[in-house]
Parts: structure tokens; C-alpha cells; sequence
């Protein structure tokens, strides 16, 4: 037996196998591949959609499938396919328009399979989608935008990097608060509402979570141990419920759970080398 035949692994992707200027340290892609090349099964688990992984698919190495849309559905890249999603139960068009109406100063984008939809002209999240390598359109109401799993909010747009959309001021964090509480009150009841960084909010079809999409991976995969790492709010849920779960020293959950060095260090290759050889040390 392999020395990583009972693990499934799944990380997040920004900020966790990413360095905080979106790099991917070389650290973690080696570890990677030795984790995988040693039986273990390897996916990234993440909030984004299937066409912002087009930035990293060629270049961070996995054997299981993707969990993605914060656990909304996965992707199979050998197989070129998805074999499950959850989609939002509201009408797509109703719910663009309520946005639109209670946030008139937000973006409001639909992030489906094909590409990511916002609904009037705005040349920043053009810019941001275009330098993300994330296919984007503009739409119109009774435009067929595919499967509605995922929608989100963002504060104002500055910058293109994913990184900037973690920077705010109090003012900006406190707007973009009370619009997550506005959100929570209209459609909590049927969709999960997600802080996906400082100036994003993200809004997912109810019971969908990265703990769940990767506790059902790991029964597909017949994998005995469950080993997560990740950094934000939308990560929580997955540590919680990880059999091992590990957070960069500079996470935003770092002081819930056991850390690993700072993401920019490499913080994947850390729990690969390091946490979860003890792990099996000590279950062995």
C-alpha cells in the first residue's frame, strides 16, 4: 500500500495554495505531485467557478475530481465533464433584477459554466474577468445563462487582481456587512450566503457547502481520511468537519485551527510533508 492511499486531500485555492499576489509557490506544486506520485488523491476546493479555474487547470496537478462554487458542483478534467451540481432554487432573472434594486451601487454577476454574466456595462469587472483569464458576457433578460449555481456581489472594483478584493476600508467592510445581512433576510431561507473575501459576497443554492462537497468525494473515492487546509470564512465549514484540518499562519481562520507557515511559504507542502506523515505515524 502507497503511503497516501487513505487520504483525500483538498485545498482551497486563493490564498491557501496561492501566495497572497495569486502565485503559486513551486513548494507546493512539488509536494503535490509527490503526494499524488505516493497514492494519495488530490483536488483543490474552491469558490471559484469553472471558468475562473481556466488560470490554473494546466498548472496545479490533481487526480480527483474539482469541488467548486464553494462545494455547487464538481468538475472531472479527465473526463471533461460534471457529474453533479446544485442549482439555486429562485428564478435567475427575478433574483438579478431584487439585486440590481436593493444594491444599485454593486456589481451583480452570475458565474455559470460556460461563463461569468453581468448585466450592465462596467468596464472594470470587464478588465478584472479578462486579466483572471474567466470567459465573461454581457446578458440580457431571457438570455439562457445555463444552470444558475452561483451568484455574487462585489464592492467597487479597483484593481484586477484577486487580491484587491480582500483589501477594504472600515466603511467599504461595513457597507458590504449590511449587504450581507440584506441578503441573509431576502433569500436565506433558500440559498447559503457565502463572505468570500473583504469586498465579495457570494450566494450558493441552500445545504451546499465545501464540507459537504468533499465528505461526499471522499465516499466516492473510498478514501479513509479526510485532510482539508484552507484560510477564509467559506473555508470554515470544510475545516470543521475535516478529519485533519490545517490554515495558513496569516488565514483568516488561522486562530480556529492548527497552522501550518504562511501561504506565500508554501503552506500546502507543509501539511503534505509534515502534518500528514504524523497523522499516519500516529494512527498506524
Amino acid at each position: 500500500m502507497a503511503l497516501f492511499s487513505d487520504v483525500l486531500l483538498t485545498a482551497d485555492y486563493d490564498r491557501t495554495l496561492t501566495a497572497p499576489d495569486s502565485s503559486i509557490p513551486a513548494r507546493n506544486l512539488e509536494a503535490i505531485g509527490y503526494f499524488m506520485d505516493n497514492g494519495g488523491a488530490f483536488t483543490i476546493n474552491t469558490g471559484r467557478s469553472l471558468p475562473m479555474t481556466r488560470a490554473f487547470r494546466d498548472r496545479v496537478p490533481v487526480n480527483a475530481p474539482l469541488l467548486l462554487y464553494n462545494g455547487s458542483a464538481t468538475y472531472d478534467l479527465a473526463e471533461n465533464r460534471i457529474p453533479f451540481c446544485r442549482e439555486i432554487d429562485l428564478d435567475l432573472w427575478q433574483t438579478v433584477r431584487r439585486c440590481q434594486a436593493l444594491f444599485p451601487d454593486l456589481t451583480v454577476e452570475v458565474q455559470g459554466i460556460q461563463a461569468h454574466y453581468c448585466f450592465r456595462k462596467d468596464p472594470m469587472w470587464e478588465a478584472f474577468s479578462e486579466h483572471n483569464q474567466c470567459a465573461w458576457r454581457l446578458a440580457s433578460p431571457g438570455d439562457d445563462l445555463g444552470p444558475f449555481l452561483k451568484f455574487t456581489l462585489y464592492g467597487q472594483i479597483r484593481d484586477v487582481t484577486v487580491a484587491s478584493l480582500f483589501e477594504a476600508g472600515e466603511a467599504e467592510l461595513r457597507r458590504m456587512d449590511w449587504v450581507q445581512e440584506e441578503l441573509l433576510q431576502e433569500f436565506g431561507d433558500r440559498c447559503e450566503i457565502f463572505r468570500a473575501a473583504a469586498r465579495i459576497i457570494d450566494v450558493h443554492a441552500k445545504g451546499v457547502s465545501k464540507a459537504r462537497s468533499a465528505r461526499e468525494l471522499q465516499g466516492r473515492l473510498g478514501r479513509k481520511l479526510l485532510v482539508c487546509v484552507g484560510d477564509g470564512e467559506n473555508d470554515v465549514s470544510m475545516l470543521r468537519d475535516a478529519d485533519y484540518a490545517y490554515s495558513p499562519a496569516d488565514g483568516v481562520a488561522a486562530d480556529r485551527f492548527e497552522t501550518v507557515c504562511p501561504c506565500a511559504e508554501g503552506s500546502v507542502a507543509d501539511v503534505i510533508y509534515k502534518k500528514i506523515p504524523e497523522v499516519l505515524r500516529k494512527s498506524s
